[in-house]
Formats: C-alpha cells, sequence, structure tokens
C-alpha cells in the first residue's frame, strides 16, 4: 500500500525535488508547509502548518531550517508521525529535541542521504581508527554553493564525528575551524575544517589525513541534488515499519 508522504520545505529546492521523487517512487503525495511567497510544486497541497501536516501523514519528510526543528519534533512526537530529518545546522538543544522525539516515534536523522556519502562516513572512522593521530593530520575540507547559510556544513561535521569516532575521542574536544591570524602550531589530534563557498556547488567534501611521508584523500562530489531526495524518499518508506528510535541513513542502506 502507498505511503502518505508529507514534505516540511515543499517550496524550496529540495522540497520540488522531494515532491518529483515521491510520485517517482508511487507514494502519495500529501503536501506539505513552506515559507510564504516560494513557489509550490505543481499540483501539490500547502498545509497550513507541520501539525496539520503530521497529522495527514504517515510520514514527514524534513528539509527545512534549523530554527523549526524544536516545533517540529513536538508536532510530529504529539501525532505519533515517523520523521526523515535533513535539515542541517542543529544546535544542541535542537538536537536534544529530535532525540527526545524519538522516544515516541521513528526518526531518520542523518547530515545526507546520498548512499555514498554514507558509506564515506564508514571509510572515514575505519581509516581515523588505523591511521594514528599523532602521524596522521585529518584535515575536512568542503565547498557548497553561496546560498548555504551554515558551516561547516551538516556533512562536514558528520565526517568529524565519524573520524572522531575511529580515533575514541570526542569531536567537540578537538575541532578546528575556521582558523584566522596567529594561532600557534596545530594542536595534536586536531580535527580541522575548512568550508569554501561559491557559485551553485551542490557539495564536495574531501577527508585528508596528512602524515610527514604521504597524504591520503577521500573525496565525495554531488552534481545533482536528486541524490539527497531520492536517498531521503527511500527513508521515508524504510522508517515507516520502524519502532521508535533514533536512526542513520547507514540503518536504511544496511536493512534494504
Amino acid at each position: 500500500m502507498a505511503q502518505r508522504i508529507g514534505i516540511a520545505g515543499i517550496t524550496g529546492r529540495m522540497g520540488h525535488l522531494l515532491v518529483e521523487e515521491v510520485r517517482a517512487a508511487g507514494e502519495d503525495l500529501v503536501g506539505g508547509v513552506g515559507r510564504p511567497g516560494e513557489p509550490v510544486p505543481p499540483g501539490a497541497a500547502l498545509l497550513p502548518d507541520i501539525a496539520a501536516l503530521a497529522a495527514a501523514s504517515d510520514v514527514v519528510v524534513d528539509f527545512t531550517n534549523a530554527a523549526t526543528a524544536q516545533a517540529t519534533a513536538a508536532a510530529l512526537a504529539q501525532a505519533g508521525t515517523p520523521w526523515v530529518l535533513g535539515t542541517s545546522g542543529l544546535s544542541e538543544a535542537d538536537e536534544a529535541a529530535v532525540i527526545e522525539a524519538a522516544r515516541r516515534i521513528p526518526v531518520v536523522y542523518a547530515a545526507n542521504f546520498s548512499a555514498g556519502v554514507n558509506l564515506f562516513l564508514a571509510l572515514a572512522e575505519r581509516m581515523a581508527a588505523a591511521l594514528p593521530s599523532d602521524t596522521y593530520d585529518a584535515e575536512i575540507i568542503e565547498m557548497h554553493h553561496r546560498q548555504k547559510v551554515d558551516a561547516p556544513s551538516g556533512t562536514a561535521i558528520a565526517i568529524g564525528r565519524a573520524v572522531a569516532k575511529g580515533r575514541g575521542v570526542a569531536l567537540a574536544d578537538l575541532m578546528e575551524s575556521g582558523r584566522h591570524g596567529h594561532t600557534g602550531a596545530r594542536k595534536p589530534g586536531a580535527i580541522g575544517f575548512a568550508a569554501l563557498r561559491g557559485g551553485q556547488v551542490v557539495g564536495e567534501h574531501t577527508l585528508l589525513f596528512a602524515a610527514g611521508t604521504e597524504h591520503i584523500a577521500l573525496t565525495h562530489r554531488a552534481f545533482d541534488r536528486r541524490t539527497f531526495a531520492s536517498g531521503a524518499v527511500r527513508a521515508a518508506r524504510w522508517v515507516v515499519a520502524r519502532p521508535p528510535g533514533l536512526y542513520s541513513m547507514m540503518d536504511v542502506i544496511e536493512m534494504t
């Protein structure tokens, strides 16, 4: 039976692609919520608020803004509606709200819904575990379009977390982002980030392990946002039958 899929952020670029991917997958598009004044995809319904969308949907796919995360978490948990969350730039308080919602509903929370990126994350963790931090410095370089509002990107942060997990440390303790001025020597074990913005780059991420004798680089380039939309719809179809809990895109990939 077709799933009723709602889209939070339906008027954005990702929202338009999600509408196409939901229809291509043969699922029922409920409609969505979006910013006033932005174009609604042809044939799609605009619902009054997230509570109405949650009540009408079997699952909600959310690509909006971090500012809406806590309200969306509360509305979906109240309605008992599964949630596929791809919004980046969440604060600690926002993520705490997501975790709390996952006690009542199944949530797939991913920085990136590309299968390639999620395999990248798995490799990053294994490489970090094998390459000692006192010899191999970890640096993460990302580039996105000029309109992106958060930095480093959610995917870059996810890569940093994978490196930290592989090394058995906390990213918050070792993250160095946006170096400027007289910073002194690189701190032992640091995980560095550089964010580039320009043009209309969909997303490029490189993880570099730099030693005195060799450099090892792992790179992913996205050329079309559709890879994120199709992955999110795949996650939406998967999560509906799951018990409450916090899931990753790797859970989706490994169990479908």
